[in-house]
């Protein structure tokens, strides 16, 4: 007698196959580069805490090219003053890497106050920035708005 079947009854208890996730679905790829260890492991946590992005942290802005190759983030929150390296400087960098010549980049600044910067932060030389501290609710705001991730293949239409 043959045990095998085409197509087994479900096991009792067991959880519902679960469809792949959709690339609308997908956590944002952000890049944190910051010499500030405490303020970027606080932005790091409340974003990861969405459920929504995947953060990774570069402290060291000579480092920042290397990370950025190797992560390649969706987005880039940028510090404008750090030692060795301003931000403006890595962000030349990132541009001039084929790779990532086409990530945006948000610098976050305490040169600007909030009142200055108001609440979607303010663009200078087609860049953005946002003043320090920034809330977790204008951040998520401004990467929703800058990223967009691709659509999955089923939701391409021919």
């Amino acid at each position: 007698m043959d045990n095998t079947t085409e197509n087994p009854a479900p096991v009792p208890g067991a959880a519902p196959a679960v469809p792949a996730p959709s690339a609308a679905l997908e956590k944002k790829r952000i890049l944190i580069i910051d010499d500030e260890v405490s303020f970027a492991r606080m932005v790091k946590m409340n974003l990861e805490k969405t459920g929504s992005f995947e953060v990774r942290v570069e402290n060291r802005a000579a480092a920042a090219l290397p990370a950025a190759r190797e992560f390649r983030p969706d987005l880039v929150l940028l510090d404008v003053i750090m030692p060795n390296m301003d931000g403006g400087d890595v962000a030349k960098q990132i541009k001039r890497d084929r790779t990532l010549r086409g990530t945006p980049i948000v610098f976050l600044t305490a040169t600007v106050s909030k009142r200055e910067a108001g609440e979607g932060g303010f663009n200078s030389g087609g860049e953005l920035f946002l003043a320090k501290p920034v809330s977790v609710e204008a951040l998520i705001a401004c990467i929703n708005e800058h990223v967009r991730k691709p659509a999955s293949p089923e939701q391409v239409q021919p």
